[in-house]
């Protein structure tokens, strides 16, 4: 992939926590405008990846260059400022908080103010069930609708790069298609997405280059065209037979 500015770039990244090794070397390329999945199984360090890029971790060794400037040892609220937003699981939310006080937290970082009326009402024509439990407290939501909260708290800091952990994990089918259509519909209006995903075939579908990740080692890469199409890579890598398809 090209080494221009205009991305984000995670080199060699090592997370450690304490004794324990969360990522042991990661690398990974995200293009502005692209659509990037991070595939692995579980425990493979997909989470720690974007907790680290997110400065929710910090990092041992590596480098994250974020338009050609080194984030890796800055504070999560500097890298929000930025430009980057992490979307977490949906159980990560304030449960006792509203779901419009959870949206409005996604707006401590962000400088203009103003904008706030304008990014609820985006967030919301993404996502019309959140408008109608906005008074409602995040605790007593479905897992669908903590998804959609989620991903509109990140929307609400107006990113230029939406990490997103897992967005299918746990959800009902319907709820998943429904998720993946609003996330097609931010990259038509032109929000970079960094996804990673358990679910291997739904993320190949809609991203346009993807990562494999192994015991927190990048082990793979290529354009989610070509990991769909190797066979070889499908049962390898990816876990996908023909009799699972």
């Amino acid at each position: 992939m090209s080494t221009i500015s205009n991305h984000l770039k995670v080199e060699h990244l090592e997370v450690r926590y304490g004794d324990l090794v969360g990522i042991a070397d990661v690398s990974i390329e995200v293009q502005m405008g692209s659509v990037v999945a991070l595939l692995g199984s579980n425990g493979a360090g997909k989470t720690t990846t974007l907790n680290a890029i997110a400065g929710l971790v910090q990092s041992s060794q590596g480098s994250i260059q974020w338009q050609g400037e080194h984030i890796a040892s800055q504070p999560a609220y500097a890298i929000v400022r930025k430009g980057i937003a992490l979307a977490p699981e949906g159980w990560h939310l304030f449960t006792q908080q509203t779901v419009e006080q959870n949206l409005m937290l996604g707006t401590t970082s962000l400088v203009d103010k103003k904008r706030v009326p304008e990014l609820m009402e985006q967030v919301f024509s993404y996502f019309p069930r959140l408008k109608e439990r906005r008074r409602q407290r995040a605790g007593t939501l479905s897992g669908g609708e903590r998804q959609m909260l989620a991903v509109g708290r990140a929307l609400m800091s107006a990113p230029k790069i939406l990490l997103l952990d897992e967005p299918s994990l746990g959800l009902a089918p319907a709820i998943v298609e429904t998720m993946y259509e609003t996330l097609s519909e931010l990259h038509a209006a032109g929000l970079t997405l960094l996804i990673a995903e358990q679910s291997v075939q739904l993320a190949l579908e809609v991203a346009d280059y993807a990562y494999v990740l192994q015991t927190g080692k990048t082990v793979l890469e290529g354009t989610a065209e070509a990991l769909s199409n190797d066979e070889q890579v499908r049962q390898i890598y990816l876990g996908i037979t023909d009799a699972t398809q």
